[in-house]
C-alpha cells in the first residue's frame, strides 16, 4: 500500500506568500482538524465553519495552545444557496473591524456508509457546497488569494478500466446515472465537485482574483482527532484499525478477517496530508496493518485475526501504479510509512475513554 497524494494542477505565483486570515471549512472533520493545527502552528489566524455551536466551541476548547487566533462560524447546510455569503459579508462590511480573509482550505464534504438519498446525502452537499463557496468568494471576498480543495484519490481512479500509473492529469468516466448507484456515488460526487470547482477557477466572468490548488488523497490513516465523542465516529479509513483495536475483526469478532482495502490500495498519513493542505497555501510553486498492530501492541494480539499474513494479502499482482511526484516536488511532502502512522493511530484511540481497559 503505497502513499498518495495528488495535487493539481500548478501552483502559479513565485513570490512567498505570507501569514494571513483562513476560512477552514468542515472543522470538525478528520482532516480538518489536522489541518486546523497546522494552520495555527504556522501563525494564521483561522475561522472554521462547523454545523453547530457545540461543535465550534469543542474545537474551540480542544486546541493544543489556547493563545491561538481560532473563531468558529456555524453553517448548518453548506447545499444551501448563499451558505456562506453572510460569512463573507460580515468581513466585508466591518469598515476594517474584522480583518478579511485571505485564503479558504474547503475539506467539507459528505461521506457516510449508508445513502438513502444520493443527491440529498452527497451530491448537493459535495457540488453545491463547492461551488456555493467559490460563487460567494467570487461575490463578496475579493482578498481571497488562494483556495485549496481537499478533493479525493475517488477523483482519480477508474476502478472500471485501471490505467497503468495515475497521476492529476486522470479522471474517472461518470455520469449522472452512475451516480444514483448508492455504490458509486460518493466517488462520482467528488469527480463532479472538482470539475466544477476547475469550470469556475479557470472562468472569465468573472474572472477569480484566486488561484486553485485540490489535493487528492486516498484512505486517511492517523492520529483521532481531539475531541472526538466516541470510537464510533472515526472516519471511515480508520474505522478498519478502530475495528482492529476493539476486537471486531478478531477470532471472537463478528468478521473472520481484515476487509480488504479494493478498490483503492493505497494510504497516506493524515499528518501528511494537513501538512500538504498548509504548504499548498505557503509554498509559491505550490503495507501491513494488522501486522503493526501486534508488533507494537501485543496485549491486543488476542482481538487480531487469526492468520495476519493472509488477511492482509490483498494486492493484485497486475495493480496500477501511481506518481505522486507532483506533492513531493512541489509542497516537499515527505509522506510516513505505514507503521509509524498504524502505531500512532492506535495509540491515539487506546487513550480514547472508549478504550480504557484494554489489555
Amino acid at each position: 500500500m503505497p502513499a498518495l497524494l495528488e495535487t493539481r494542477p500548478e501552483l502559479h505565483n513565485k513570490k512567498q506568500i505570507s501569514k494571513g486570515k483562513v476560512l477552514l471549512t468542515g472543522g470538525s472533520g478528520f482532516i480538518a482538524s489536522h489541518v486546523l493545527d497546522h494552520l495555527l502552528d504556522y501563525g494564521f489566524e483561522v475561522v472554521v465553519t462547523v454545523r453547530s455551536e457545540e461543535k465550534g466551541r469543542t474545537i474551540v476548547k480542544t486546541l493544543k495552545d489556547p493563545s491561538h487566533r481560532c473563531s468558529f462560524a456555524v453553517v448548518e447546510d453548506i447545499a444551501k444557496e448563499g451558505a456562506y455569503d453572510a460569512l463573507f459579508q460580515s468581513t466585508a462590511d466591518s469598515g476594517g473591524a474584522e480583518k478579511p480573509f485571505d485564503y479558504v482550505v474547503h475539506t467539507a464534504s459528505p461521506y457516510q456508509l449508508h445513502v438513502e438519498d444520493p443527491v440529498r446525502d452527497f451530491l448537493d452537499p459535495a457540488i453545491k457546497g463547492t461551488t456555493g463557496l467559490l460563487q460567494s468568494i467570487l461575490a463578496h471576498a475579493p482578498s481571497v488569494r488562494r483556495v485549496v480543495i481537499t478533493s479525493s484519490s475517488a477523483a482519480v481512479i477508474n476502478p472500471k478500466n485501471h490505467a497503468k500509473v495515475y497521476d492529476e492529469t486522470h479522471w474517472p468516466p461518470v455520469t449522472w446515472e452512475d451516480a444514483m448507484d448508492t455504490k458509486s456515488t460518493y466517488r462520482c460526487s467528488k469527480v463532479f465537485s472538482e470539475k466544477a470547482a476547475w469550470a469556475i477557477a479557470n472562468g472569465t466572468d468573472p474572472r477569480p482574483n484566486f488561484d486553485l490548488v485540490t489535493l487528492n488523497p486516498t484512505y486517511n490513516f492517523g492520529p483521532i482527532q481531539r475531541g472526538l465523542p466516541r470510537l464510533s465516529s472515526v472516519n471511515a479509513s480508520n474505522a478498519r484499525i478502530r475495528d482492529l483495536v476493539l476486537g471486531v475483526n478478531g477470532p471472537q469478532g463478528s468478521n473472520p478477517g481484515l476487509p480488504p482495502t479494493a478498490p483503492v490500495f493505497t494510504f497516506v498519513d493524515v499528518r501528511d496530508v494537513a501538512l500538504a493542505h498548509l504548504r499548498a497555501l505557503t509554498v509559491p510553486e505550490a503495507g501491513h496493518i494488522a501486522a503493526a498492530v501486534a508488533r507494537h501492541f501485543p496485549e491486543l494480539r488476542d482481538r487480531l485475526p487469526a492468520d495476519i499474513g493472509e488477511a492482509l494479502d490483498d494486492l493484485p499482482a497486475d495493480i496500477y501504479g501511481f506518481d505522486s511526484g507532483k506533492s513531493r516536488k512541489v509542497l516537499g511532502i515527505e509522506y510516513r510509512g505505514l507503521e509509524e502512522s498504524v502505531v500512532d493511530t492506535v495509540r491515539s484511540m487506546l487513550s480514547h475513554e472508549d478504550a480504557q481497559g484494554i489489555s
